[in-house]
């Protein structure tokens, strides 16, 4: 994600200068104010690390609520499908309490004591009435109970509904907000590539440094000793890093788990599930999906979360480095784990 300082307020550059500060002017109006104290290119590059964050919050909230609402999707189909089978139930019961109503309006003619009067077997006859009344009696209660339990399931139906369409809006307008930073991203990348050569190079240098001095105990990291290397690691982390190895090169898409491309969250999701183990959608839950150790105990296998919004993660591969999905344009990479301030790293 690349340098994140933080530039005092400024006037903007002067558009009278050279092409590259006018074209860093028609940024200013697009991206917001231009800090004060930097240089054209300075800010430039801040602008760019800017909105690679903002853009990938919005992605994690899109996964959000995508997941949410896939949830809210497996409520409603189990909430009509158990409301399809008390609708079966009410309809045998209805069909059964009809022929017994048939029954006693064919022998409900006659008063009572008439009908006992004629009655081949009068004992028999109070019997078959007194088994009657009560078949009734418990079969009516049976349908009254089957019937509040549909109005219960029917509402609970609807609330259900009506949660999946606030979601369904919710995630349009991340959807919403996703492309509008995507076209911003779009218009910082185009001015970016406008810079000289050795300016996008020190960009990419800066993206890719690191903050080891601000992280102790950094040095004392073991693991992985490299790209190249291996160093003995068992079970379910073995497998996921194996994964997450394997995804090398990869590009970064929005909202994607892999196999093929891969957000942030994406990829660490896809590398467990590759070892049997389901982690959260989001950065933000991954955060809590096992124990939390201090960056000095990391172990290759380890989710490293990134800000303190914990918007970005990636796994720990050992000798101090990660590998993680970047951002926009930038595949599947190894970094140093201190690329952007540490928040925690989660054992699974």
């Amino acid at each position: 994600m690349g340098s994140h300082r933080r530039l005092a307020p400024s006037p903007g550059p002067d558009r009278g200068t050279t092409v590259a500060v006018g074209l860093l002017s028609v940024a200013a109006a697009a991206l917001g104010a231009v800090p004060a104290t930097a240089t054209p290119h300075e800010d430039l590059r801040t602008e760019v690390d800017r909105f690679y964050a903002e853009a990938e919050r919005a992605t994690e909230a899109y996964n959000k609520a995508d997941e949410r609402a896939d949830t809210l999707r497996g409520q409603v189909n189990a909430a009509q499908d158990e409301i399809a089978r008390q609708q079966d139930r009410v309809n045998g019961m209805r069909e059964s309490l009809g022929s017994l109503a048939g029954a006693q309006y064919r022998s409900g003619w006659l008063d009572p004591s008439l009908a006992l009067l004629f009655s081949d077997d009068p004992e028999d006859y109070l019997e078959r009435a007194s088994v009657l009344d009560r078949l009734t009696a418990r079969q009516a209660g049976e349908l009254r109970g089957l019937q509040e339990a549909v109005r219960t399931l029917d509402q609970d139906r609807a609330e259900t509904s009506r949660k999946l369409g606030e979601l369904d809006r919710s995630r349009k307008a991340v959807a919403a907000h996703k492309k509008t930073v995507e076209r911003k991203l779009a218009q910082a990348r185009r001015l970016l590539n406008a810079l000289p050569d050795d300016e996008r190079a020190a960009h990419e240098r800066a993206a890719r440094s690191g903050r080891g001095a601000d992280l102790p105990g950094l040095s004392g990291l073991s693991g992985l000793p490299g790209p190249d290397g291996a160093t003995a690691v068992s079970g379910r982390a073995a497998a996921a890093v194996a994964a997450a190895r394997s995804a090398l090169g990869k590009p970064y898409a929005w909202g994607a788990n892999g196999p093929s491309g891969f957000d942030c969250s994406g990829l660490t999701q896809w590398s467990y599930a590759q070892a049997g183990v389901a982690l959260p959608r989001t950065s933000q839950a991954q955060r809590y999906a096992g124990t939390q150790v201090p960056l000095s105990q990391a172990r290759p296998g380890d989710l490293v979360v990134y800000r303190a919004d914990a918007g970005h993660v990636g796994m720990y591969m050992g000798n101090g480095q990660v590998i993680h999905a970047p951002y926009p344009g930038a595949p599947v990479r190894y970094d140093p784990v201190g690329m952007m301030p540490v928040s925690s790293v989660t054992r699974v």
